[in-house]
């Protein structure tokens, strides 16, 4: 019998009802389950508070006392209990809301109790709302360090309480399951970095000696998430790279060169060379290249992504870019073709716009050869569109695309194409090892020569005056605006602007000026028809949701204002930002939230005011937020759950793991070979050299973990 055959009925404390209860509520199924739920955070019960000590910054404290009397006051759902706790000294109110009548038969003010809860304060007074409450002992061993576990509402309300899991974590260290734990880190990395074996580290995570103790036990345990994570995620990445064959491309011929030397429209930045310089070493190894490409808005991804595309031309292929919308496609298009055209490269557009009759023509140039560049939509991934020889496939905002779509353009040829996917979102190193640890990345940190950096500013709602001013000034100078709003229409529950509202009030406070209006509720074709008025200039103003945050180029717009920028991400504004300074004119980003916003939200918005540096941003939105917003990346995205480790502060911990990992599998390269279990979740994907699905990859993750605790001899490893 292992842990995870082992049923939580039989833990002391659980029983058949409760265990029924955890799984629900919960989610743990077995004893493995409730050996790894550990505490979220830990409290002092060494220590007891008296009631003139409290202050609003205390967590949980604990004090000991008597009631002096008690008032059940009101009827049915709104009755409730109130009771007056002495320490001796002082007197506090005590609440219950829940079981009154229960909780009231099992207090006297005869005994001597401990409260242990959060204090509220309210009116002057502090108070404890439904504290967990027991006698006091005095012969008992004093208490130190307690853990809190992570528990829902809904399990609170079937009778699930914190008192239960010390007693069912005793019952399941006393069990020789746990006492003869297996370790599952291999000795010379438990020796090198000081680490607790995983039977004395997983002790004290629920039953800590002292601070100092738990603190190496989370690192321990922190360490082990983050090296099996980045073990699979490695070991994909070789597998992959070893199974998955590429086109070699050997040569940089004429239109690379012809491009380099002759058409090139300024000089490529230093950061830009070195990138060009890693997709040519990966295009020379006959492996898939497969490379994510960071950079803010105006870094020039598009060159280099452009100039790779030539790289597979002057090799005898073709090459595809892929956008997520019609008018990021059609001004890719309108980029390209002039450099094509001098070049003498054949380009096209394939969108869901194009006709019928425009098809045809295209279809059979791509089956021929004799178009050497195909830009567009998610039309590229029809069935139809059939490649002569598909040599590099480049991705444009590529969070944008699901993992089946990307999919399909890969499979367009009989050779995997190489890979260049672009964002402009930059995601933090971090959250890059974990989310895209099986991608190569690439980064251009440098923006061309003679970018202007955008003013940043923060208004509020009573500087609107002065706002209004300087978008007049900038709109009679020639130039257009862009204003952002949270909602698209006025919701009373909310007190956030809505773009409906302020379409109506920017034609009344610009009547001279023609405005367009775009939201996530209009129809594609609508949509792109007024985006394409604004780039036109037909538009001076497109008032608008965040579908603007990948948009349509215009150069001519030189302010992006945001309103209530307090409900949106740093990453989010930053990315709004970045519709602006596309020209040669001075850009502006007003930021306009309410007066009274809470200390976080004014440092977020500080930061953005500051600097333009997109990873710099990006990393204090992790911070701030949490690696859930990056670019809509959830930690249930991540090969394995993170019970410990933190993506956002254990990057030191995570670069660590990640040389761990490295070096076992440059010691051991037969641990690339894929179990039966692998072959069969991977049989569905075999056309694909895509990662698997968040729950399948879960499932080799436990495998692989296993196979190597119990199956691998680690002391045979160097």
């Amino acid at each position: 019998m292992t842990l995870e055959q082992s049923d939580l009925k039989y833990l002391k404390g659980i029983g058949p009802v409760r265990a029924d209860i955890l799984k629900k509520e919960l989610d743990l199924n077995n004893w493995a389950d409730m050996l790894y739920y550990f505490p979220f955070r830990y409290v002092d019960r060494s220590r007891y508070y008296k009631i003139s000590q409290l202050s609003d910054d205390l967590p949980y404290v604990q004090i000991r006392g008597h009631f002096v009397n008690f008032a059940v006051e009101g009827e049915g759902r709104k009755k409730r209990l109130k009771a007056a706790f002495s320490d001796g000294n002082s007197i506090m109110e005590v609440i219950w809301f829940a079981k009154v009548d229960s909780i009231r038969e099992s207090l006297n003010r005869s005994t001597e109790y401990v409260l242990f809860g959060k204090p509220n304060y309210f009116n002057g007074h502090y108070s404890l709302v439904h504290p967990e409450v027991e006698k006091y002992d005095p012969a008992a061993p004093p208490k130190g360090l307690e853990g809190v576990y992570p528990l829902s509402d809904s399990a609170r309300k079937r009778g699930i309480s914190q008192r239960l899991f010390p007693t069912a974590m005793r019952s399941l260290f006393a069990s020789p399951l746990v006492a003869n734990i297996p370790e599952t880190l291999p000795q010379e990395i438990l020796d090198r970095h000081g680490f607790m074996s995983l039977a004395r580290a997983l002790r004290e995570m629920h039953f800590p000696t002292d601070a100092e103790t738990l603190r190496a036990a989370r690192q321990r345990m922190k360490f082990e998430e983050l090296f099996y994570l980045q073990l699979h995620i490695l070991r994909y990445a070789r597998e992959r790279s070893h199974a998955v064959p590429g086109y070699l491309f050997s040569r940089v011929g004429e239109k690379f060169n012809g491009f380099f030397f002759d058409v090139l429209p300024f000089p490529l930045t230093g950061a830009q060379k070195r990138v060009l310089k890693e997709i040519r070493a990966d295009m020379a190894t006959g492996r898939q290249m497969n490379r994510l490409l960071q950079g803010d808005v105006g870094s020039g991804k598009t060159m280099v992504a452009f100039m790779t595309m030539l790289l597979a031309v002057d090799n005898g292929m073709q090459a595809a870019l892929m956008a997520p919308t019609e008018i990021l496609a059609t001004q890719h298009y309108e980029s390209l073709r002039p450099w094509c055209d001098r070049l003498g490269l054949k380009i096209a557009l394939l969108t869901g716009s194009t006709k019928k009759k425009d098809r045809r023509p295209i279809h059979k140039a791509l089956q021929d050869g004799s178009l050497d560049i195909l830009v567009g939509t998610h039309a590229l991934l029809e069935d139809t569109v059939e490649f002569h020889r598909l040599g590099v496939a480049v991705i444009d905002e590529q969070h944008r695309f699901g993992v089946a779509q990307r999919a399909r353009l890969w499979r367009k040829g009989s050779v995997a194409p190489h890979v260049l996917v672009m964002t402009a979102t930059p995601i933090p190193r971090t959250l890059a090892m974990t989310v895209y640890g099986d991608l190569e990345v690439s980064v251009i940190d440098e923006l061309p020569p003679g970018r202007k950096p955008i003013a940043t500013s923060l208004r509020y709602d009573d500087n609107r005056m002065e706002i209004n001013q300087m978008i007049g000034h900038e709109l009679r100078e020639g130039r257009q605006v862009y204003i952002v709003y949270p909602l698209i229409r006025e919701n009373p529950k909310l007190e956030l602007k809505s773009v409906e509202q302020g379409f109506e009030r920017i034609c009344g406070t610009f009547p001279q000026y023609k405005v367009s209006m775009v939201h996530g509720q209009l129809s594609p074709e609508k949509k792109d028809a007024e985006m394409q008025k604004f780039a036109s200039g037909e538009t001076r103003i497109m008032v608008a949701t965040t579908v603007i945050e990948v948009g349509v180029n215009v150069p001519n717009a030189s302010v992006m204002v945001i309103e209530n920028a307090e409900r949106f991400g740093l990453s989010q504004l930053h990315q709004l930002r970045g519709r602006v300074g596309r020209g040669a004119d001075r850009s502006y980003c007003v930021l306009v939230t309410k007066r009274n916003i809470g200390g976080d939200t004014a440092k977020r918005l500080k930061i953005m005011t500051e600097t333009t540096d997109g990873f710099l941003i990006s990393e204090a939105d992790m911070k701030f937020r949490g690696p859930g917003d990056i670019e809509g990346t959830q930690q249930s995205g991540l090969p394995m759950k993170l019970h410990v480790a933190d993506l956002v502060n254990d990057s030191y911990l995570m670069g660590v793991a990640r040389e761990a990992a490295r070096g076992i599998l440059d010691g051991n390269p037969s641990l690339y070979a894929r179990t039966q279990e692998e072959d069969s979740l991977l049989e569905q994907k075999k056309s694909s050299p895509l990662p698997l699905s968040p729950a399948s990859l879960s499932l080799l993750v436990s495998e692989l973990r296993s196979r190597f605790s119990k199956e691998i001899d680690w002391s045979q490893i160097s």
